[in-house]
This record gives structure tokens, C-alpha cells and sequence, in this order.
């Protein structure tokens, strides 16, 4: 997710249906990201966290991957969800890097975390076999980049969630693109293209939170 303003409800951009939208996790882990949404520390809102949670439910993954560990809040969520699954994630900011670990510990996670500090890029180049459910929410310039290669860890039937692909309202057109912004624009803009006219992909993009790309492998 990118570094942006997150208030304590767990918003970015408010969908009409955000307020019906909230996640059902226990006390300690919403203490958790109500700590990381004041000090800022990127972290889905509830929209997504909840979108996700529901998706987990239905798909009852296995094995999930994740790009983008930041303090580890999302994982979390994802293995109480899924309690016979198991999760490797990816952070390449080392301070979260190591956050995230005391937090797998605390919430007694860590058996099932496989958490790897490195550049994502690089990382998945070295994963073997296939995962059930990835959630990619990472350098989102990088998105359309890693394609190719999450495609082939994902197992069919998959589920394939790129996260803030809608970027402000930037990719719909419904905010100005800042001119220092317009790269990562054109890049997410192909992530989006790519997945919904890729044949080996179901994909639609949801307005929630500030956009999710879902992609079923066929």
C-alpha cells in the first residue's frame, strides 16, 4: 500500500458501502492496526481487510502468499482466518521487516509464517510450487512486472488480489493525476489492462477501499 494519509477508521477513499464493510477480528489485532493507522504505517482499511477476510472464507487457501508484509497486520488477520493455512510474506523495509515478526510472534503466528525480508522481484524468482491466494500490495510500479511470474506460482483456481489499484481515483479518472505520479499511473494502468484481457485470467476490479484487481486463475 502506498505511504499515504490513513485515518483511524481505516479509510482512504469511503465507498458508499465502506460503513457496512467492517472486518470481524478480535480486539487485540484491531488494537494493533488502530496503532498502525496513527503512526501511519500503511495497512489495509477496513473495506479491504474485510473484502479479503471474506474471499479467504470462500477460497480456504492453504497456501498464501504476500507481498508486502509491512507490520504484519494483514497476514495476521489472513492466518486467524485460515487456520489450517500457511503464509510466506515478503517486506523489504527491514524496521517492519522486524515489527512484523514480534507481532507473528505475539499473536502466536510465527509456526506458520514463512516471513522473508527482501525486494519482492527478487524474492518470488526463488519461490517454489504454487499458492491457493496471493495478495499482492506491494510497489505498485512493479505490479504489471511481477505478473508473469505470480501467474505461474498460482495454483488454478487461485485467487490472484492486487491491491490500490484504482489509486486515488487517479485510474478511473475521477482525480488529476499529479505530474510526478503519471509513471506510476501508466503502470498500474497496464496491470489493469493486463489481467482483464489476459485469457488465463477471470479478473474484476472492485471499488473498495482504493481498488482491488481480483484475479481467478483458470
Amino acid at each position: 500500500m502506498d505511504y499515504a494519509h490513513f485515518d483511524t477508521s481505516g479509510g482512504e477513499r469511503q465507498t458508499p458501502t465502506a460503513k457496512f464493510n467492517r472486518p470481524h477480528i478480535s480486539k487485540e489485532l484491531q488494537s494493533l492496526r488502530e496503532s498502525a493507522f496513527e503512526r501511519s504505517i500503511p495497512t489495509a482499511d477496513d473495506e479491504t481487510l474485510n473484502f479479503i477476510i471474506t474471499q479467504l472464507r470462500a477460497v480456504k487457501p492453504k497456501n498464501i502468499l504476500e507481498l508486502g508484509t509491512a507490520t504484519g497486520i494483514s497476514a495476521i488477520a489472513m492466518l486467524n482466518t485460515c487456520p489450517d493455512a500457511h503464509l510466506t510474506t515478503v517486506e523489504k523495509n527491514e524496521t517492519f521487516f522486524e515489527e512484523a515478526k514480534r507481532n507473528f510472534k505475539c499473536f502466536d503466528a510465527d509456526m506458520r509464517v514463512n516471513a522473508i525480508l527482501g525486494d519482492a522481484g527478487e524474492v518470488i524468482d526463488m519461490l517454489k510450487g504454487t499458492y491457493d491466494f496471493i495478495f499482492m500490495d506491494c510497489a505498485k510500479v512493479q505490479y504489471i512486472k511481477y505478473l508473469p511470474k505470480l501467474k505461474k506460482l498460482l495454483a488454478h483456481g487461485g485467487v490472484l488480489l492486487a491491491d490500490d489499484i484504482l489509486l486515488f481515483g487517479w485510474i478511473t479518472g475521477e482525480a488529476e493525476i499529479p505530474p510526478k505520479r503519471k509513471m506510476l499511473a501508466k503502470h498500474v494502468e497496464e496491470y489493469v489492462h493486463a489481467v482483464t484481457n489476459d485469457s488465463e485470467l477471470s479478473t474484476t476490479i472492485l471499488n473498495i477501499g482504493d481498488g482491488l484487481a481480483l484475479s481467478v486463475k483458470l
